[in-house]
């Protein structure tokens, strides 16, 4: 018998992806970039809750929002109010503060050890989307390059023979001119792992200052005719932040039902696609 298969969107069960949702936005909702408040974001968990039970809880994590406390305890993450929830919380994996989307979390330490065992031997399957500088050579490839932590520059990953195997396929979804925007689903789950490989292909990922140019991306620079508004002073960017987003895990819970989890892009990456169309 063949487990069921489940796709859940935003806790809403759906039949089928939907990766770029195209909607219209209004000036300031394309200028918008990091989100304005942690605080606000992280009031109300249940506004960014794909799917929950008994066991896990998988959340639509906002850009600039921490997966779990950093070391100095600066600021709020997504743990500490899931904690404040629930009582206690298991970290199954997480996402670098700067990317956006599904990250999941076990509410006891018995479905921790299951879905750790998962990461581990590479069942659970785990896509993103992500917007890089140019476009690739090939439609579809895979970075089969270790990674260490970088000998001089704490904080920052490197390619070498000495690190650890890391596994990364790809695929170009759309040419969008200055950028493509490019499906990623990552075998290994070493830290910076896609934004390493995209970098050591030629293609690093937009706005990423550690292993690309961090430059911000401004409507002038796509727009032929672009005004500044009577208003604003200087141009803000549309997008300010690691253009990468964790839009998709595939994977089983202990009863062996079969779970698809999505998240659609967010909207600064989806008004910058959509701006990219229009002026390519």
């Amino acid at each position: 018998m063949h487990p069921t298969k489940k796709y859940y969107l935003n806790q809403k069960p759906t039949t089928h992806l939907t990766m770029i949702k195209e909607t219209t936005f209004t000036n300031k909702e394309i200028a918008g970039t990091l989100p304005k408040s942690v605080t606000v974001i992280l009031k109300d968990v249940s506004s960014i809750t794909i799917f929950e039970n008994n066991f896990f809880i998988a959340l639509n994590k906002p850009a600039g929002v921490l997966s779990i406390p950093d070391r100095m305890q600066s600021e709020p993450s997504l743990k500490d109010k899931l904690i404040e929830k629930y009582g206690s919380i298991f970290t199954i994996h997480r996402l670098d503060k700067e990317t956006s989307g599904i990250i999941l979390f076990a509410k006891d330490a018995e479905t921790h050890k299951f879905f750790s065992k998962q990461f581990e031997e590479r069942t659970m399957e785990k896509y993103y989307m992500g917007l890089v500088h140019g476009l690739p050579t090939h439609k579809t490839g895979s970075i089969d390059a270790p990674i260490m932590d970088h000998p001089v520059f704490k904080g920052q990953m490197v390619i070498n023979k000495k690190g650890k195997p890391s596994l990364t396929d790809y695929e170009v979804i759309e040419n969008l001119g200055k950028y493509s925007l490019v499906k990623f689903q990552i075998h290994t789950g070493r830290t910076h792992q896609i934004r390493v490989h995209a970098k050591n292909i030629g293609h690093p990922i937009v706005c990423d200052a550690l292993y690309g140019d961090g430059k911000p991306v401004l409507l002038s620079n796509i727009k032929k005719k672009f005004k500044l508004s009577k208003h604003d002073e200087e141009e803000r960017p549309m997008l300010n932040r690691v253009a990468l987003h964790s839009y998709q895990l595939k994977f089983k819970d202990e009863q062996d039902k079969a779970y698809d989890l999505l998240a659609e892009l967010p909207k600064d990456m989806r008004a910058l696609v959509q701006q990219l169309k229009k002026n390519k």
